[in-house]
C-alpha cells in the first residue's frame, strides 16, 4: 500500500508540476497580475503551435535586440511546429562566433544545433548598450519569475503614463506590474509592431499572448511529453489498484 500510495504522488506530481508557471499574484509594489487562460495551463494544456510560432516572430524581431536565450537552440523550433528545413534557413541567417584556422575569432553561419545567438558578447558589452542594466536572459523567465506567464504578460502590457505625484526617477518607465511600478526596459511592443506572416492582427495583447507562449515553451519544452506520461501513470495506478482490489477479493473470500 505505501508503494501505491507514493507511485499515485508521483503521477499526481507528474502532472501537476506545470502549473508552477501559471499563478496570478500581485508583484510586489505593482497590482494584481492579470489571470490569462493559456492553453499550456492545467492538467492537459499543451502548446497553441500557431501562437507560438507568432511569439517566436516577435522574439526574433524584437526581444533578440537586448535579450537571449542562452539555454535554447535552433533545433528546438521544430517543438512548436517549424519543419527541419525552416529551421536550418531561420538558423543559416544567423551568425555565430567560431575559431579559425589561425586561432583568431570569426563568424560562421548558424547550425540547427547552435544556441540561439546572444546580442551581445558578454555582460559588460550589454550593460553598456542600456544604461548599466543588465537584460536578463529569458530562457527560463516564465518558470523564474513569480506569477509565471501572467507576470510576463503583465509586464509587456503594463506600461502607462504614471499617476499624479509619482516621481518616475530618471531614465525608468513606468509599468502598472513590475514591482516598484519604475522599469528600466523602455516599452517594446505596441500595436503593430510586427506585421504577422499568417495575417493575424498584431494588437498589443496578441503580440504579449503569443511571444508569452513562445517563452513558456522554451523554458518547458518537454510540458507536453509530462502531461501525458503522469496521463498514463495515473491511469495504470488506477488498473493496479483495481486488479490489486479484486485479488485481494478474492485470496479472502473464504476467510469469512
Amino acid at each position: 500500500m505505501r508503494t501505491l500510495r507514493f507511485a499515485a504522488l508521483f503521477g499526481a506530481a507528474l502532472l501537476a508540476a506545470p502549473l508552477a508557471m501559471t499563478p496570478a499574484r500581485a508583484s510586489e509594489g505593482g497590482a494584481e497580475l492579470p489571470n490569462v487562460n493559456w492553453s499550456f495551463g492545467g492538467l492537459f494544456g499543451s502548446f497553441d503551435r500557431a501562437s507560438a510560432q507568432r511569439g517566436f516572430q516577435v522574439y526574433n524581431n524584437v526581444c533578440s535586440a537586448c535579450h537571449s536565450l542562452k539555454q535554447a537552440y535552433y533545433r528546438n523550433l521544430t517543438g512548436i511546429g517549424l519543419t527541419d528545413e525552416q529551421v536550418k534557413m531561420i538558423a543559416a541567417n544567423k551568425t555565430v562566433p567560431t575559431l579559425k584556422d589561425d586561432g583568431s575569432v570569426g563568424e560562421r553561419p548558424a547550425l540547427p544545433s547552435d544556441h540561439f545567438r546572444s546580442p551581445f558578447p558578454n555582460d559588460l558589452a550589454a550593460r553598456a548598450a542600456n544604461n548599466g542594466a543588465l537584460p536578463p536572459d529569458l530562457s527560463v523567465i516564465v518558470k523564474a519569475r513569480e506569477g509565471g506567464a501572467n507576470y510576463v504578460y503583465g509586464v509587456l502590457t503594463g506600461y502607462a503614463d504614471p499617476p499624479a505625484g509619482f516621481k518616475l526617477m530618471d531614465g525608468m518607465n513606468y509599468n502598472h506590474f513590475f514591482p516598484g511600478n519604475q522599469i528600466g526596459m523602455p516599452q517594446p511592443l505596441r500595436d503593430d509592431t510586427v506585421e504577422y506572416t499568417d495575417g493575424t492582427k498584431p494588437t498589443l495583447d496578441q503580440q504579449a499572448r503569443d511571444v508569452v507562449t513562445f517563452l513558456a515553451f522554451i523554458a518547458n519544452p518537454e510540458l507536453e511529453e509530462r502531461h501525458r506520461m503522469g496521463v498514463k501513470v495515473v491511469l495504470f495506478l488506477l488498473l493496479l489498484t483495481g486488479l490489486s482490489y479484486s485479488v485481494k477479493r478474492k485470496l479472502w473470500a473464504g476467510v469469512h
